[in-house]
């Protein structure tokens, strides 16, 4: 055999054994899956809830007429601050300050005529004292005279005239008890009088002391839709009132906002938040919940639950109010507000990435094994339906180079990461993307570790 045939045959042996190799790295990377990985560690979490809202002032009040009448002065502007009792508007004041007058007048003349009747009551007790002195002195003569007439030492005329003496006095005994009963009813009307015109009295400053508005409490007017000359109207049944001005105490400053249904049920009394403010931007305001509303709101329409006849399946929330600590003096009702609550920490917690979770239901899991061979179909168990359905939460873990699915018991989620409370250890590698892979993957697939920066999506569909 020539040298030529020998370097034919070794050129040839050298490229099928080539070909060979090629072959079988082919099929070895055939069924192997780009997936991206991270690792399970430890690290300081906490679980936030978001919600959005307004800024409010904890105490305010809406001061609104209390009676009829043209608004002659307003002493003063939106934005000013008063203090408590000082006055801030006077309705037209004559027709209330002269009926005032007029009632007081009233009960001058009432309680001038209860001493009138007081007297006048005193003179009938002593006329009927008198009364009652002639009325004992006639009966002792007439008792004498009726004595001296049986034994014949008296004539009949004087008899006859102390019997008429007796009998005058006991009429006028009687009209002096008349004279003190009508007296006392004179006296206890009188009193009645007083009494109603000091109600009357009451009334009338009332009437006037409600065309004057004091502040209640310091503050600052927010909110002033009225002007000097204007007529401002009390409410009435389903007719509201004229509506002054709106005070507002700026000294305990909160945040109203609205959590989501979903999240009402991590939120505490007291837990911390950090409140951000569109108007006030790059600064962080701390505060802590003071208020959680009992009923749900529904989010479209704004009007609690209880209040609402029919059923709604539309999303609703819950209010939560946030006081702020230290609030700025410059803070005004009705701006927009986020609030980050605070609903959970864990220290060196055992944390992953909140993608890498994925579900599978039981029978999937089980007819993987059986078609690996981990189970005979002869000896395979039998699955409920119920348990077919069953969805098991877990991640794949990273084991010879293969996805070994793994399932876990997870606690607080924050931003991005999860706690794991069991089927992890530190340290373990597992899958967390992409997304397309997770939700195809199945338990034992040989894998490919790529963790460069991920393609965007219209590359890899190009």
């Amino acid at each position: 055999m020539t040298i030529g045939k020998k370097i034919g045959i070794g050129a040839g042996a050298t490229v099928l054994l080539g070909a060979m190799v090629a072959f079988t790295v082919y099929q070895s990377h055939k069924n192997v899956v780009t997936v991206q990985t991270g690792k399970a560690a430890r690290e300081d979490l906490s679980s936030v809830v978001s919600a959005s809202g307004e800024i409010k002032p904890r105490t305010y009040v809406n001061i609104g007429a209390n009676a009829f009448g043209k608004i002659t002065k307003l002493y003063v502007k939106e934005g000013d601050r008063v203090k408590r009792g000082q006055l801030l508007a006077q309705l037209e004041d004559v027709q209330p300050e002269a009926d005032l007058n007029a009632t007081e007048a009233s009960l001058e003349a009432a309680r001038t005529d209860a001493l009138a009747a007081e007297a006048a009551l005193a003179t009938s007790k002593a006329d009927l004292d008198r009364a009652k002195s002639d009325a004992a002195k006639s009966e002792l003569d007439w008792k004498r005279a009726q004595a001296l007439y049986k034994d014949a030492l008296i004539p009949k005329s004087e008899y006859d005239t102390q019997n008429a003496s007796h009998q005058a006095a006991v009429a006028g005994l009687a009209q002096a008890e008349s004279r003190v009963a009508q007296a006392q009813a004179q006296k206890e009307s009188a009193d009645r009088r007083i009494t109603q015109n000091r109600a009357n009295l009451t009334h009338a400053a009332d009437v006037l002391r409600k065309t004057s508005y004091s502040a209640p409490f310091d503050g600052m007017i927010t909110n002033l839709p009225v002007r000097e000359g204007e007529t401002v109207v009390i409410g009435i049944q389903n007719s509201p009132g004229s509506t002054l001005m709106t005070l507002a105490d700026m000294s305990v400053i909160t945040a109203e906002v609205q959590v989501d249904e979903t999240d009402i049920v991590n939120v505490q009394m007291g837990q911390p938040a950090d409140i951000t403010i569109d108007a006030i931007p790059n600064k962080v305001f701390k505060g802590k919940v003071t208020q959680i509303g009992d009923n749900a709101i529904v989010r479209s329409t704004g009007v609690s639950t209880s209040q609402s006849e029919a059923a709604s399946q539309e999303a609703k929330d819950f209010k939560v109010v946030v006081t702020l600590q230290d609030p700025p003096q410059d803070l005004r009702p009705g701006l927009s507000a986020t609030a980050k609550i605070t609903t959970a920490t864990r220290n060196a917690a055992l944390t992953i990435p909140i993608q890498a979770l994925t579900v599978r239901r039981e029978a999937d899991l089980q007819e993987d094994k059986n078609e690996k061979g981990s189970v005979q179909a002869a000896t395979k168990p039998q699955i409920s339906k119920q348990d077919e359905k069953k969805e098991i939460q877990g991640v794949f873990v990273i084991r010879n180079h293969k996805a070994q699915f793994v399932t876990v018991q997870t606690g607080i989620a924050g931003t991005t990461d999860i706690e794991v409370l069991s089927g992890l250890k530190q340290g373990d590698e597992i899958v967390t993307g992409s997304y397309k892979v997770l939700r195809t993957l199945r338990p034992g697939t040989s894998v490919k570790i790529d963790n460069s920066a991920p393609k965007k999506e219209e590359d890899e569909n190009s």
